[in-house]
């Protein structure tokens, strides 16, 4: 194992991302031009030192139970280094707990930040690293979406299809409309993942799976072809009607908007309100104002990157 030298300081930027999509469900993702930031410092007395700013700030671990620490040392010991002393600053901007990807930019921060460390002069490969981000993160969308960034179509390859035995994950992206704009619609109270999947059925009708997998297909052709298609390619069947019962505010709201004709999904797992359309639905959505949740205009965003110096 190789020790990196001290002095040695990177910044990355990952962002925050939203899943599903309606339809989509652990398959699709999004990345959104909202950005958590991180700097690396190896230092020369050991131990971990993190620095917080924004959003978690004195709630999220500042030790080696911060899961971009976790991260970045899962992403050290595939690369076969190890660092005598890290001090870490975050500034997460990214919403915690509502759909948008926080627990996927922390997994893809640390791990781009051991590329960086390790490799300050090399490009950042996202392929490289989604199987690993998947295997922490427990499902690929998000932190596909973080990594690469745009319209990403997440899943595992079959690698025994007599078996349905799949392969690590791996993702390809597809293009997005350039009269595309999204609105997040964020509510003020948060919402584990892990409530929020386990209210979810283990079983469901052919007839929904069908449904979803129709909408799905159809939603890529609108994100990249037909905007106008957006309204009924976000149509879900699978998990967001499932889920009310734990995010009633987003439930009541997500109706209200779609009973205008407005394509808007719940992000991620909720309870984020993402509305995918033209500008003017977007204005739409904002002129109607949802009580309790705060809009937020955001745009599709690049994938994590490291920050030149």
């Amino acid at each position: 194992m190789s020790t990196i030298v001290t002095g040695r300081r990177v910044e990355v930027e990952v962002p925050a991302t939203s899943a599903n999509l309606g339809p989509g469900f652990d398959c699709l993702g999004l990345g959104l031009d909202l950005y958590n930031s991180c700097s690396f410092e190896t230092v020369d007395h050991p131990g971990v030192t993190v620095e917080v700013v924004g959003e978690g700030a004195g709630r999220l671990p500042t030790d080696e139970r911060n899961l971009i620490v976790r991260s970045l040392d899962l992403g050290l010991k595939r690369l076969g280094w190890q660092a005598t002393g890290l001090r870490l600053h975050a500034v997460n901007r990214i919403p915690s707990s509502r759909g948008m990807g926080s627990s996927s930019a922390a997994i893809v921060t640390g791990l781009i930040g051991a590329h960086a460390l390790v490799h300050p002069d090399e490009p950042f490969a996202p392929g490289d690293w989604l199987a690993l981000a998947d295997e922490i993160e427990g499902h690929p969308d998000n932190v596909a979406a973080a990594l690469y960034g745009g319209l990403v179509l997440a899943y595992h390859p079959l690698v025994d299809a007599g078996n349905g035995l799949a392969a690590a994950a791996a993702a390809t992206t597809a293009p997005v409309h350039p009269d595309v704009r999204l609105l997040a619609l964020v509510p003020n109270r948060p919402l584990g993942t892990e409530t929020a999947r386990s209210v979810l059925p283990e079983q469901v009708r052919h007839h929904d799976a069908a449904a979803n997998a129709g909408r799905a297909a159809m939603l890529i052709h609108a994100l990249g072809r037909a905007p106008g298609l957006l309204y009924e390619a976000t149509a879900d069947w699978l998990h967001q009607t499932q889920r009310a019962g734990v995010m009633a505010e987003s439930a009541a709201a997500l109706e209200r908007l779609r009973a205008e004709r407005l394509p808007a999904v719940i992000s991620g797992a909720g309870p984020t309100i993402l509305v995918l359309g033209r500008e003017p639905e977007v204005e739409r959505a904002v002129e109607l104002g949802v009580e309790g949740f705060t809009p937020h205009r955001l745009q599709v965003g690049i994938g994590a990157r490291i920050v030149p110096h």
